[in-house]
């Protein structure tokens, strides 16, 4: 067994598939099928059920992947460490991010860090709740996550960075009513007609506290891709309930933005996996830290 394989093994996971995984990968489908039949057999086991052009893990196949993970993360941050013998000229840092901690304060947090390693490509994979973010950290498909939390932010599986508190706000449409507004109550919002998320986010479950207490909203559409909320409340198609991190970028686009009151927040953090992480996962968590007054 080698990393090799098992860096094959996880594109066709990743991929859904032997094809896309060759593609991905720049090689022959038959060499890419060569290696895995290696894999199988110092393993002594099927990795996947090969169903037609599908390609299904087998048990064995799923117990696989988190140690997959976990070794070729080993030789990346090898890898990296020998990088950081030349100040982190080079290298890839991989972080997973909640759709509105992705506008603020990710944008902030990859600007410092890319103005002093410049060589560094920061990839950010979409993750929608904060179970999501610790699972993509704890299994290492990332190497930290940024997410939102009402409640307490996570500690027993990862290590924890606090950054801010974003409150939650308004987004209004130009010509709206509440455009005159600077604020608006919660009571306010009942009839209104409503942009939500999917269950599980921290806004939505804002929203939905708002119903169990007996106000009454409309829900105009519900999304799970959150880059559509800012042109579907600027189209009029229903008002939004969003955190604050979206104030300057909806402002810039034209909408309004209406602190609601009482103020209601999330915490906001950056988790990373415990143990050893490479230099430029540390470099990131420096320049999170050094921007975050409390910390």
């Amino acid at each position: 067994m080698d990393v090799r394989q098992l860096e094959y093994f996880l594109a066709i996971v990743d991929s859904d598939g032997f094809n896309r995984a060759a593609a991905a990968l720049y090689v022959s489908q038959p060499s890419l099928s060569q290696a895995v039949r290696a894999l199988e057999r110092d393993l002594g086991s099927a990795l996947f059920h090969r169903i037609g052009r599908r390609a299904v893990l087998t048990e064995a196949g799923k117990a696989l992947i988190e140690p997959a993970r976990a070794a070729v993360r080993s030789l990346e941050t090898a890898r990296a460490s020998v990088a950081s013998v030349h100040e982190l000229r080079a290298g890839r840092l991989d972080v997973a991010s909640m759709p509105s901690q992705a506008v603020e304060p990710l944008t902030s947090l990859i600007r410092a860090f890319s103005d002093r390693y410049p060589g560094v490509v920061v990839a950010v994979k979409a993750v929608f709740t904060a179970r999501d973010t610790v699972d993509a950290v704890r299994t290492g498909a990332v190497e930290l996550g940024l997410l939102a939390t009402s409640g307490p932010l996570p500690e027993k599986e990862v290590s924890t960075t606090a950054l801010e508190r974003q409150r939650f706000v308004l987004l209004v449409p130009p010509g709206d009513p509440l455009a005159l507004r600077d604020d608006v109550s919660c009571e306010d919002l009942a009839g209104l007609r409503l942009i939500v998320g999917q269950p599980g986010t921290g806004i939505r479950a804002y929203v939905d506290s708002l119903r169990e207490r007996g106000i009454a909203f409309e829900v105009a559409a519900e999304i799970e891709h959150r880059v559509a909320l800012l042109p579907l409340v600027l189209a009029g198609v229903g008002l939004a309930v969003v955190t604050e991190s979206w104030r300057d970028l909806a402002g810039q686009a034209g909408a309004h933005v209406l602190d609601i009151e009482p103020a209601t927040a999330l915490n906001v953090g950056l988790v990373s996996r415990r143990g050893p992480l490479s230099p430029a996962a540390t470099a990131f968590l420096s320049t999170a830290r050094a921007r975050t007054p409390h910390t």
